[in-house]
């Protein structure tokens, strides 16, 4: 018998596909309000009732604090509500493992869910299994609901977790003709507050921020992540020089501001292997030319934030060497994500594609290309061809 609704659009717990749509988009919404940076992914859950309004809601906030399953299960009992034959709407798949809190799949089980939707699985390998574990207590699960929607959400994470390795995020700031110094040396200011403050921005919400040895020593540079009024971010990230010249003891990135790592190598993969090991899940790079092109040449790079300022030099230090580029089909190839004003200055988000991804689809979805207007989510693709030989740093 038909009761009105389209049954090809009700999942196994009755509900709407509309009514769950709407539900994931409010625990991506969820997700965004806990920390970018830090070992665990940004997850938010929904729980809607037998009629598909919603319940309860919770978010991760952080390393050490309740899953966002726990986090809606204890906001469903807080207010009166029995989770029992709830449906859970969760961005990345509930984890199977006990970690500093117990399994989240447990805790659903427990609870008596009547079915779970998630975005996205969890490719890591310690945590994954949680949707194994639920259909085997006989809850249905579906994985994939608004799924590129997720993907973008947990893009840097996703990454680090798929790679070994941080999403790496090269920071430019140029004038029109790509120059980042004058010839005389000097680069204080190409751009304006505005495009600084936003880079600020940006470092308050990685983990890492990383220069060259040579920018260490020339330019001595403090990274740390400061408000506009000069205060400093409640999160400072870990502040990283590769390169074997030493940091002085009186250098400024000793003073106050995130720890201090030195790695003293020039096998910049290595480099990202020993960061990712560290639990270093987005790196943000700054230092200057010879390290960009260092990184741009062994296909390292993930995502480009230039800031270009209307300004021209006409000549001076460019923002990125020889690439070993003698044709235009060798160009690395980049998509735009997002461009944003800001003051007189434009910012330029752009993504590494795969070669197989230099078209784009015309076949996205309507919902999913909603993903595109997120400008901090960042990139997680890793189709690196073979490294040429790394510059000095």
């Amino acid at each position: 018998m038909n009761d009105g609704k389209d049954q090809a659009s009700i999942g196994p717990d009755g509900l709407q596909a509309a009514e769950l749509k709407k539900a994931m988009r409010r625990a991506l919404a969820l997700a965004r309000l806990g920390p970018a940076y830090g070992p665990n992914p940004r997850v938010g859950c929904v729980l809607l009732g037998p009629d598909g309004g919603t319940v309860a809601e919770g978010y991760h906030r952080g390393a050490g604090t309740p899953h966002a399953e726990a986090a809606a299960l204890a906001d469903a009992r807080s207010r009166g509500v029995d989770p029992r034959g709830t449906t859970a709407v969760v961005t990345l798949e509930p984890c199977a493992h006990h970690g500093r809190t117990g399994p989240c799949a447990d805790a659903l089980i427990e609870a008596g869910v009547a079915a779970v939707h998630v975005a996205v699985g969890d490719p890591n390998p310690v945590a994954t299994g949680g949707a194994t574990k639920l259909r085997d207590a006989g809850i249905p699960v579906s994985v994939g609901l608004l799924a590129h929607d997720g993907e973008e959400l947990l893009r840097p994470w996703l990454h680090a977790v798929r790679t070994g390795r941080p999403y790496v995020t090269l920071k430019l700031a140029t004038s029109l003709d790509g120059r980042v110094a004058a010839v005389d040396g000097t680069s204080r200011w190409i751009t304006g507050d505005r495009a600084r403050a936003h880079a600020h921005a940006v470092r308050a919400q990685v983990d890492a921020i990383a220069v060259g040895s040579g920018t260490a020593l020339v330019d001595d540079p403090s990274l740390t992540a400061r408000r506009a009024d000069g205060g400093l971010f409640e999160h400072q990230p870990l502040r990283v020089v590769l390169g074997r010249r030493a940091v002085p003891d009186g250098a400024r990135l000793r003073g106050t501001g995130g720890p201090l790592l030195h790695l003293p190598t020039h096998d910049l993969d290595a480099a990202l292997r020993d960061l990712g090991g560290r639990e270093v899940r987005h790196l943000l790079v700054e230092g200057g030319p010879t390290l960009a092109t260092a990184l741009l040449a062994a296909d390292l790079v993930d995502e480009l934030h230039a800031y270009v300022a209307p300004v021209l030099l006409g000549a001076g230090a460019t923002a990125v060497g020889d690439l070993g580029v003698t044709t235009i089909g060798e160009a690395a190839r980049f998509a735009t994500a997002d461009v944003t004003r800001l003051g007189d200055d434009v910012l330029l988000v752009a993504r590494r594609l795969k070669p197989a991804e230099a078209e784009p689809s015309q076949n996205q979805s309507a919902e999913d290309s909603t993903a595109a207007e997120q400008t901090a989510a960042l990139s997680a693709q890793d189709g690196r061809p073979g490294r040429r030989t790394q510059e000095e740093i």
